[in-house]
This record gives structure tokens, C-alpha cells and sequence, in this order.
């Protein structure tokens, strides 16, 4: 996986862009002491941006919909009812590095498409290829990614 082609961008797009997936990262990782997490979560929304089973953009694959009932997003901070505004100066800021860092190709290269928190155990990790664990996350990818490599 490369780096976002970010000169081809409108500087709106781009700000957007880097915008959702600092976003991401805050909320999924803002109490991670493993500095890696947040790289580790941006490549995987990276990675969906280029298989073609995901949304196309950042953002979009950010506020993905699973389906009809309310708060099922991909990523469940985005639908859960409450604001976006980080309130962990600290973290946010992190957050806002590291999205900066894997746009620009910056990415730990484990090639997943999926993760969730350790202290989860949902079903659908069953039919994944589990890769690794980094700070409270697990992730995974499918043998349909390898065969789009």
C-alpha cells in the first residue's frame, strides 16, 4: 500500500480526508499507551479504501453503514448519538499526527482489513485470517484480500 495521492486533492478534500481519519484513530485508540495502534487502525481504513468491497474515500469508509438498524457503522463512533469533539488534548493530537503520518505512506504494512478491541470477542473474526495483535487491538484479513494483492 502507498501513500494517499494527496496533491491530486482539492485542499477541502484533503482537509476532510485527514479530518475522518484522525478521527478514527482518536476514538479508537485515544487510551492506547501502544503508539503503533493508531497507525495500525489508520492502515486498515487505508487498506479498505483500496479493495473494492469498501467505499473509495477515507471518509466514506469512516461513515460506512452496515445496514438499517441504527449505530451498526463500521466504526461505532461516528453513529453512537454523541458529538465528535476530542476532549483529550494529548490524544488528539496523536491522533491527528498519525493520520497525517499514514496518508503520507507512513503504515506498519500488516495488510488487514479488519480489527477489534481484545476485550471483544465477536463472531465474525471465525472466518478471518487473524495477523496480530498491537496494543488492545486484533487484527485479521480474509483470503479474498490476499487474492486482490
Amino acid at each position: 500500500m502507498g501513500k494517499v495521492d494527496l496533491a491530486s486533492m482539492g485542499s477541502d478534500v484533503m482537509i476532510s480526508t485527514a479530518m475522518c481519519l484522525a478521527m478514527a484513530i482518536y476514538y479508537e485508540t485515544r487510551n492506547e499507551p501502544n503508539l503503533d495502534a493508531g497507525l495500525a487502525v489508520a492502515e486498515v481504513i487505508l487498506n479498505r479504501v483500496e479493495d473494492r468491497r469498501w467505499p473509495d474515500t477515507v471518509c466514506a469508509v469512516v461513515k460506512q453503514d452496515k445496514g438499517p438498524r441504527a449505530h451498526d457503522c463500521q466504526f461505532s463512533f461516528y453513529c453512537d448519538g454523541k458529538p465528535e469533539r476530542p476532549k483529550h488534548k494529548k490524544s488528539w493530537q496523536r491522533a491527528q499526527e498519525q493520520a497525517a503520518q499514514a496518508l503520507n505512506g507512513n503504515v506498519l504494512n500488516h495488510g488487514a482489513l479488519y480489527y477489534h478491541a481484545d476485550y471483544t470477542r465477536p463472531i465474525w473474526r471465525h472466518n478471518l485470517d487473524r495477523l496480530g495483535k498491537v496494543g488492545a487491538h486484533i487484527f485479521y484479513t480474509d483470503k479474498k484480500s490476499q487474492a486482490m494483492s
